[in-house]
């Protein structure tokens, strides 16, 4: 009996140590998951995003078009990362530039609507 009361803290680090514990995993994510082949695979086929501006084939980046702009600014102000807008990094930088400079003239709000 004493020896089963020492394993369970001598295989668990101590919290002092710095050592940072991560909770048990709670199954499949929401949403697919690792979508393997033994799970039944994906439900959905997500088409690669593509850059707007390389597709249209626009050339500059204007801070005064700002319906160009708010494309890509979130209700809250944030500026929309390209993982989700699907625009190509050089484009995202001229994108933010632009949005920054935008914001510095007032054409578009630093925060969205309080509530």
């Amino acid at each position: 009996m004493a020896e089963e009361t020492k394993a369970p803290s001598a295989e668990a680090p101590a919290a002092s140590e710095g050592h940072t514990h991560r909770p048990p995993s709670r199954g499949p994510r929401p949403g697919g998951g690792s979508g393997g082949p033994r799970e039944g695979g994906r439900k959905y086929f997500r088409r690669k995003k593509v850059c707007k501006f390389c597709v249209e084939k626009i050339e500059s980046i204007n801070y005064k078009d700002v319906r160009l702009l708010a494309q890509f600014v979130a209700e809250s102000g944030k500026i929309v990362p390209r993982r989700l807008t699907g625009v190509c990094t050089p484009h995202q930088r001229r994108l933010s530039c632009a949005i920054k400079q935008a914001r510095n003239i007032a054409l578009l709000p630093f925060a969205g609507r309080a509530m």
